[in-house]
């Protein structure tokens, strides 16, 4: 179930606007050092001004691209944030969980690539990962192809390209 509001929901997990989570739930997520091993652009302190400048930031992608993040919950507790950005042509998704609920990531990626092949304007994803993500199995068996090794701010990820059409 989609509305216009930017939220979704599907078998216990629910896709809300990020401005619906509290703060020092978010700054407890990213604070978290296992959420940072594979985060390398995460080179700063979370704290309530932190939040505020990402969720802006957040829902200023969905201002002008009328699609951007999410804040996921599982049965209504919140476990992460994830979803689309448009980097130039291109729709970025990016899945960001705490660590003690990494198994949903599966399930929440399949849910957010469903959304992404109903929406015509997306007729592919990309996604951007560290190096030091070893497990790529999943993205594998949903199809994805990688296509290179990119420099994004600074640093190099493993690009990957789904086809949605």
């Amino acid at each position: 179930m989609n509305d216009d509001m930017g939220r979704t929901q599907k078998k216990g997990i629910t896709f809300v606007r990020l401005p619906e989570i509290a703060p020092d739930v978010i700054i407890a997520h990213m604070s978290e050092p296992r959420v940072a091993e594979h985060m390398p652009l995460l080179t700063f302190e979370w704290h309530r001004a932190a939040v505020e400048k990402f969720v802006e930031a957040k829902e200023e992608c969905w201002r002008r691209d009328g699609l951007g993040h999410w804040a996921i919950l599982n049965n209504g507790e919140y476990v992460g944030w994830g979803g689309f950005q448009k980097e130039g042509d291109e729709w970025d998704f990016g899945l960001v969980l705490k660590p003690d609920m990494f198994g949903l990531g599966a399930r929440i990626s399949r849910m957010a690539i469903e959304f992404a092949m109903a929406d015509d304007r997306i007729p592919f994803v990309t996604f951007l990962l560290p190096p030091s993500r070893k497990n790529l199995g999943a993205l594998a068996r949903m199809g994805a192809k990688f296509v290179d090794e990119i420099d994004h701010e600074g640093v190099r990820f493993l690009k990957y390209r789904l086809e949605t059409e």
